[in-house]
């Protein structure tokens, strides 16, 4: 058994130690677990640039202590230069994925934070920006030692990573990549973070932030202006939910596929699979993703712009009719398809019951590359999930929001436990939180257990184009010759903890004590910590 760190009053999770601890500081200063998770976001976006940063997207589920549940979209929309057009007459038959052509959607990150702050403010959350800020600030300023996580990245298309502009500059060690005991500084990103401190989060889409940013942007040559910045806002939604058995799954509306991870529980559950850890478990919760993958891939699209009511697909009787469609004797023809992605997930608890389920991300590693100069901010390539084709589900257009596979995740559970989970990887997330969900809350593992345990996953994974049922290696063979036997293609990855497999986290909250227990990967660089 695998032991779960367990806190008194209040904990947070996280896949870097530093980001950990500057919530704990936070937490342990009085502040809420928004303040927590602000103060995380902040510091992870610097100490682990390859997932995540401030040119990039978030998406927050908040569930207050009396149990109203809060979304917030803080995603940004295709700039108003970039058109279908414009990609055609440059040659382009996809959108690519690194350098200025890739910097498509304005960042949504920091207007997250700001519409996070201004809610915790509501609920009487006080600590100035400064405190909140002041790890991020001081790891860019005075340096902080190159991850294990990003050592071993290995990224997709590496020549066109190097070639985009600012990236070796700043994350090169004379045009190297860094090794072991490196220390890396990024001043102008300090200076950023330092300005949003004390002038405010807003500044970055409509201060001196924002100007520098759409200056570099456009010198460039990415199709975001400087007016597209100062539209943004991050927008409060409602989130969607599905009734279980054992109490209320939440998370993110469109255009996330959150619908996709609330889908695999409720089909799963229909499917009526007793007893512990065993190859129809497995089978059920695989077969069930593909058929919340079909759900999400025909309806997910941009918020304003949806054609189905995504609730009319988490009901009781949409959960019967797709399990009723699940032959548990053999596996279903899976074509999957591509879904990469560089993330991370981070939770919070604090000791009101304040619950944060937080997700950040750049899309691929590093994003599209290209950072820019005066602020040291780099890019998402988010963008890159829109299509060239005006047909299609998610096509190029100014203003429209693209797909995204991130989805935090929250539950309460009908004895009171309040959970936050979540994890990275892409098409990978609905997978591994099921796999964590199902460990934790039908199968009665332990909170660290369920994280641990060996995880699968369904498609491809980073590197890779295969669209196999990979494996990690620490599974029982008798398990994985069973799924194969049922006509899964298995493909045993031979490592026993992969980053492949997301980096994941559960909290949960006990009615009572309020004691908070807390973890996060052993694929990761982080863990938990607390009061």
């Amino acid at each position: 058994m695998t032991d779960t760190p367990t806190f008194a009053a209040a904990a947070v999770a996280a896949p870097h130690r530093l980001a950990a601890e500057s919530g704990r500081a936070v937490l342990a200063e009085g502040g809420n677990a928004i303040e927590a998770m602000v103060a995380m976001a902040a510091t992870i976006a610097v100490v682990y640039p390859h997932m995540n940063a401030l040119g990039g997207d978030a998406f927050w589920l908040v569930r207050e202590p009396g149990g109203r549940m809060r979304s917030i979209e803080a995603c940004g929309p295709a700039g108003s230069l970039a058109t279908i057009g414009r990609y055609r007459d440059k040659g382009y038959d996809v959108l690519p994925f690194r350098g200025p052509d890739a910097a498509i959607t304005v960042a949504g990150v920091v207007g997250g934070w700001e519409a996070a702050l201004g809610h915790a403010r509501s609920l009487g959350a006080g600590l100035p920006l400064p405190d909140l800020l002041a790890d991020a600030i001081r790891f860019a300023k005075d340096g902080y030692e190159i991850s294990a996580s990003e050592l071993r990245t290995r990224p997709n298309e590496p020549e066109a990573l190097n070639a985009a502009p600012g990236f070796l500059a700043t994350f090169g060690f004379d045009g190297k990549p860094p090794k072991r005991g490196d220390v890396r500084r990024v001043p102008a990103l300090a200076a950023t973070l330092e300005q949003l401190a004390h002038v405010g989060l807003g500044d970055f889409y409509r201060g001196d932030v924002g100007r520098e940013i759409a200056a570099d942007l456009d010198l460039l040559g990415a199709p975001i202006t400087r007016a597209d910045l100062e539209r943004f806002e991050a927008v409060f939604r409602e989130p969607l939910a599905a009734k279980l058995r054992h109490g209320t799954a939440y998370n993110k509306a469109p255009p996330t596929q959150g619908i996709a991870s609330l889908l695999i529980l409720g089909i799963y559950e229909r499917l009526r699979i007793a007893g512990p850890e065993s190859v129809r478990h497995h089978h059920g919760l695989i077969e069930a993703t593909k058929r919340a993958f079909r759900i999400r891939d025909r309806i997910v699209t941009d918020f304003d712009r949806l054609r189905h009511d995504p609730a009319s697909f988490l009901t009781p009787a949409a959960f019967e009719r797709e399990a009723a469609a699940i032959d548990m004797s053999r596996a279903a023809p899976w074509p999957a398809p591509p879904g990469d992605g560089d993330t991370v997930w981070m939770g919070a608890i604090d000791k009101d019951g304040l619950a944060v389920s937080y997700i950040q991300s750049i899309y691929w590693d590093w994003g599209s590359g290209c950072v820019l100069q005066r602020t040291g901010i780099h890019w998402q390539n988010r963008g890159a999930s829109f299509s060239l084709d005006p047909d299609s589900v998610n096509p190029l257009e100014p203003g429209r929001r693209p797909f995204h596979t991130l989805n935090p995740a929250l539950a309460v559970l009908s004895d009171g436990r309040v959970l936050s989970y979540g994890a990275m990887g892409g098409d990978g997330q609905p997978q591994f939180q099921a796999q964590i969900f199902t460990r934790y809350v039908e199968l009665g593992e332990g909170v660290a257990e369920a994280v641990d345990r060996p995880r699968w996953l369904l498609g491809r994974t980073w590197g890779q184009s295969s669209t196999s049922l990979k494996m990690e290696s620490r599974f029982d063979p008798s398990l994985m010759e069973g799924l194969a036997r049922l006509g899964h293609d298995v493909e045993e990855v031979g490592e026993p903890y992969s980053d492949g497999f997301g980096h994941a986290g559960l909290l949960v909250k006990h009615p009572g004590n309020g004691r908070v227990e807390a973890t996060h990967d052993p694929r990761s660089d982080g863990g938990a910590a607390g009061i």
